[in-house]
């Protein structure tokens, strides 16, 4: 569904991102690790389109994106959960999820039902402000507003940072539902090597803004593997 060729971007004069190459199968969830720094999160803003390539080609069904806006990548079926999460503290959990409304067609605008699903804590609190809401409650919400944008891919940029153990439980059931069962595609940026090693089909590591292995999930237990994901 997706493929990056030879993918550089710099910030200024410093290149972040060198020559990455990189595939994620339909109805896949693929996982990217690396320490802090190594570049994962700005592979994920130039997939999503937050940051344009310097070089290289981002294709999405076929499709190069080129240098299209993030509303349009949207539009062709690519949602984000940024870092953080980014949700609006000052809008309501029922607002918060109708942003997730501005790519689709006047007849679809309306919460799917499998938002509740995974999410219970959502329906219970849909006039509460977002501010008001714990951090796992809001990545919940963030995955939420996602959803409601009815992705073919999903880019989730560490959905388990400051979050704890239950509600990552709850975040990898609602991961695997989606791509078992909606058939959606994941693209997963995680420091929790254990989560990873549990969802993924398919794991990458970054490395100073390289990928420097790829492979099956069960590769992480190998010693040469872990050396790049230690401080």
């Amino acid at each position: 569904m997706l493929s990056i060729e030879n993918a550089n971007l710099h910030y200024g004069a410093a290149q972040v991102l060198r020559g990455v190459h990189l595939q994620a199968e339909k109805s896949k969830i693929t996982c990217v690790l690396g320490r802090n720094g190594v570049g994962k999160t700005s592979l994920m803003r130039a997939i999503v389109g937050h940051q344009p390539l310097s070089s290289g080609k981002i294709i999405f069904e076929g499709a190069a994106f080129g240098r299209s806006a993030a509303y349009e990548r949207s539009r062709a079926g690519v949602a984000y959960v940024p870092q953080g999460r980014e949700i609006f503290p000052l809008l309501t959990v029922r607002e918060n999820l109708e942003t997730g409304f501005a790519p689709l067609k006047r007849k679809d605008r309306h919460i799917p039902s499998h938002v509740f699903d995974l999410f219970p804590v959502l329906k219970d609190m849909l006039h509460r402000r977002g501010g008001d809401l714990s951090g796992g409650q809001q990545q919940q919400l963030a995955i939420g507003r996602a959803l409601v944008a009815r992705p073919k891919l999903l880019v989730l940029d560490e959905p388990t940072e400051g979050i704890q153990p239950s509600i990552i439980k709850n975040i990898g059931r609602a991961i695997r539902f989606l791509r078992d069962t909606a058939g959606i595609t994941i693209l997963l940026v995680e420091q929790y090597l254990d989560f990873c090693q549990e969802l993924a089909d398919n794991v990458l590591i970054m490395d100073r803004g390289e990928i420097v292995h790829q492979g099956e999930p069960s590769d992480l237990d190998r010693a040469d593997v872990r050396k790049h994901l230690t401080v």
